[in-house]
């Protein structure tokens, strides 16, 4: 008796599905002449801004040596491809109901869907690109422009692009938040135990916590919070066309239609907001690397600034004058906080460190009269001190000596002067992510639309459906923007989308939900192992 062969169930998964409704979609639908036209000029223009930008910032830089450039273009090549690669699989959620309820025709939403990503990339505060970065080693940031710095930077990203990669070339709708978070983790660990160091004390494993948190909670209340929508419409939308799957290629009725347009736009926004930011403080970690002179310090921090901040500087030092242990003296503030921050243990003669680093700084500060004042080859280590008093200073207010609620807000209030300084974005990096991300999402997007589209309900998706998980990931991402939270659109909306599934009884096809879910739980070893291993790599070659 003939067999039949075993079928890999993450190849099914893949297989696209004979007559598949963007095969249909595809037939009657294509962007057109003065669509590709239009698209070009957009590029085109964005290209000519950033290249016009970049080089006005490095026209400060004089130097005979070209390593420094040519690193920094391979650096922002492989950044803005971790970008592009993100758009294949983020940004692509967000279009998904649009097309598979014909709402939209499939170019005219992505392209819709790119210009609000790009929208809310530009309008993006640069909390979220922080809070990835802050999960390095600070030992590394501090060392950004040495060859080890260098080796964190390219592992990272070439773990991230490999697995995103790897993921989408299978149709799972993978986290790019989970694998650059894994990345980060992979790379701490090695970096430990090249240095005969064990365990992740060379990660904020606080912070990894509080954004692991919210990876894991976000498609827990995707799921959720769409099924209870989707029961909200029913009692409230009496409208049975919602309820109903489209018929032929027929759009919704015209106030449902409003409504996933709508939504679709305010995912794209928020996970351009959000999403969107991923790889900023990773550029930026790679322009301060390679030329510092022009991007260690915010140059927009005016003399008028300066004496706000060397008033707070000596409010600081007061508050923390109080905390010192008597008969306590220090050698080099400096070592003393770097062993601070990669210990995380308080001595006697921390606070006096901080307390002294913080009168350098601003005497530093007083003394060059504005950021853009600082001589060039002092950028670098400037920043470095204000960087390392802020990790230092953070980590004060957790485990050093119990402050009052006032000092606390002092102490705060003076990290984010040092902040400003330092973690700022140029709106030109945020052009080149927004156009990076948008021709990933036009170029990559059908694997991912598809598996969200068809692959996770046994049937096909209703209008009703749709909106329900478009709002519950419009509502979830812009409430994880504004506390500064990466979370994983891929995961919110196809969590989303099984909830509405789940609600009206329509089933779920258990395997794709088992690949998603296995995607979901290798992701962030994965990305580490990966990272790590390609860090260990670099580091030698780089002679670290």
């Amino acid at each position: 008796m003939a067999t039949s062969p075993v079928t890999d169930p993450v190849d099914a998964l893949l297989e696209e599905p004979q007559g598949s409704l963007l095969d249909t979609k595809f037939a009657h639908s294509s962007p057109g002449k003065w669509g590709v036209i239009g698209f070009a000029a957009a590029l085109l223009a964005g290209v000519i801004y950033i290249g016009a930008k970049l080089s006005a910032d490095l026209s400060v830089v004089h130097s005979a040596n070209v390593l420094p450039f040519l690193l920094l273009g391979i650096a922002l090549f492989i950044a803005l491809g971790f970008e592009f690669v993100n758009g294949f699989h983020d940004t692509a959620n967000a279009v998904a109901t649009c097309i598979y309820t014909h709402s939209l025709e499939p170019h005219v939403a992505v392209v819709y869907s790119g210009v609000l990503n790009f929208i809310g990339v530009l309008l993006s505060s640069g909390t979220v690109a922080y809070s990835i970065v802050q999960l390095l080693p600070v030992e590394l940031i501090l060392k950004v422009s040495s060859g080890s710095g260098f080796a964190m930077v390219f592992a990272l990203l070439v773990a991230a692009i490999l697995w995103n990669l790897a993921t989408w070339w299978k149709g799972l709708p993978a986290s790019s938040s989970h694998t650059m978070i894994g990345s980060v983790i992979g790379v701490g660990v090695a970096n430990q135990l090249i240095h005969g160091r064990s365990g992740v004390s060379g990660v904020d494993m606080e912070q990894v916590t509080k954004v692991f948190k919210a990876l894991l909670v976000s498609p827990l209340v995707g799921f959720v919070l769409a099924a209870l929508l989707f029961m909200l419409f029913k009692l409230v939308a009496r409208d049975p066309r919602l309820y109903k799957a489209p018929e032929g290629t027929e759009p919704p009725p015209f106030y449902i239609r409003l409504l996933l347009i709508g939504t679709c736009g305010g995912v794209s926004y928020f996970h351009g907001s959000n999403d969107g930011q991923k790889g900023m403080g990773l550029i930026m970690l790679i322009l301060v690397g390679t030329v510092p002179t022009a991007y260690a310090l915010n140059h927009t921090v005016s003399a008028k600034d300066v004496q706000t901040f060397s008033a707070v500087s000596t409010q600081t030092q007061n508050v923390l004058h109080n905390y010192e242990t008597v008969g306590v003296t220090i050698g080099d503030a400096s070592a003393e906080l770097e062993r601070y921050v990669a210990e995380k243990k308080a001595e006697p003669q921390t606070v006096l460190a901080l307390e002294q680093m913080i009168g350098d700084i601003r005497n530093e500060a007083q003394g060059y009269g504005s950021l853009a004042s600082v001589p060039p080859e002092m950028q670098a280590n400037v920043r470095n001190q204000m960087y390392l008093t802020s990790a230092a200073a953070g980590l004060l207010a957790k485990n050093g000596p119990k402050m009052t609620a006032d000092d606390a807000k002092v102490l705060s209030n003076y990290r984010g002067y040092l902040d400003r300084s330092t973690k700022f974005i140029p709106t030109w990096v945020k052009v080149a992510v927004a156009l990076a991300l948008g021709l990933g999402t036009m170029i990559g997007w059908k694997r991912i639309v598809i598996t969200v589209g068809e692959k996770i309900g046994k049937t096909h998706l209703t209008y009703a459906q749709g909106a329900a998980a478009e709002i519950t990931a419009m509502l979830t991402i812009w409430a994880a923007d504004t506390y500064g939270a990466p979370v994983s659109t891929t995961h919110v909306l196809s969590s989303g989308i099984a909830g509405s599934m789940a609600s009206n009884g329509s089933g779920l096809q258990m395997s794709t939900v088992r690949n998603i879910a296995l995607a979901w739980v290798f992701t962030l070893p994965a990305a580490a192992l990966l990272s790590a291993g390609l860090y260990f790599a670099f580091n030698k070659l780089a002679g670290g």
